[in-house]
């Protein structure tokens, strides 16, 4: 199938590298019109260059700044007119232990992992009350599910955190046909997580837990982000679509 996004206008935070980036050409190569928010610049004006697109906008800002998100969505329903799909993929983590950390470090992996989610979501809603459709996706991931004794507790916390949430957009917004989903993902190989996949015990302890065999890679992502993005979906909303290879079917 191809156009499967055609004529949808998007937004995609953390849309330069890594899942977001995989989601981004993805949209674009389905048809979409993409805002593109990212706060690495670089990464940014290489992403648009290699692409050259005239459907495409970028925008580089924190996520966690509220009067970014509000300037941003302001030029896109100057362009485009209306907003169709939100999709909170920025996000961050933590290498420090629990007892390490400190209120400095939770505060912050909350305010993108968690707080960021809610002022995007926030900044969109008006609009796709107003055109009766939506589709808000949050990219969470398997620890926003269970727990673990490596990852950081404030990741975990957050990540659930955006789980919830997006079940009570999808609760309180379902009679305006906006519908709000997450997305679960596995440990994949992204540029967040290159440091700690380098690390060859770790990388082979993570494979032994994967059923399928391999670590994720972005693509994978990407295409339930289309699915959950198209009308495809048009009946889902809610859900947790889990992508991990197998990894919590232990």
């Amino acid at each position: 199938m191809v156009d499967r996004l055609k004529n949808k206008i998007s937004i995609v935070t953390g849309g330069a590298s890594g899942i977001g980036e995989s989601i981004s050409k993805l949209f674009i190569e389905e048809g979409a019109k993409i805002c593109i928010i990212d706060n690495n610049l670089e990464k940014l004006n290489y992403f648009t260059q290699n692409i050259n697109s005239k459907n495409i906008l970028s925008e580089c800002f924190d996520v966690s700044d509220e009067n970014k998100w509000n300037d941003c969505i302001n030029k896109v329903l100057k362009k485009w007119g209306k907003i169709d799909i939100l999709i909170n993929n920025a996000g961050m983590s933590l290498r420090s232990s629990f007892e390490e950390m400190n209120r400095k470090d939770w505060d912050r992996v909350f305010s993108v992992n968690s707080t960021a989610v809610m002022l995007g979501t926030q900044s969109v809603i008006s609009n796709m009350k107003k055109n009766k459709s939506g589709s808000i996706i949050n990219i969470s991931s398997i620890f926003g599910l269970i727990g673990s004794a490596r990852s950081s507790t404030a990741y975990h916390a957050s990540k659930g955190a955006s789980r919830i949430f997006t079940k009570t957009i999808a609760a309180q917004y379902g009679k305006f046909n906006i519908r709000s989903n997450s997305i679960h993902p596995g440990f994949t190989d992204t540029p967040m997580t290159e440091d700690i996949h380098s690390d060859k015990q770790i990388r082979n302890e993570r494979l032994a837990m994967t059923p399928l065999g391999r670590l994720g890679n972005p693509k994978d992502i990407a295409y339930g982000a289309l699915y959950l993005a198209s009308d495809e979906s048009s009946w889902v909303t809610g859900s947790e679509l889990v992508i991990d290879g197998g990894e919590t079917c232990w």
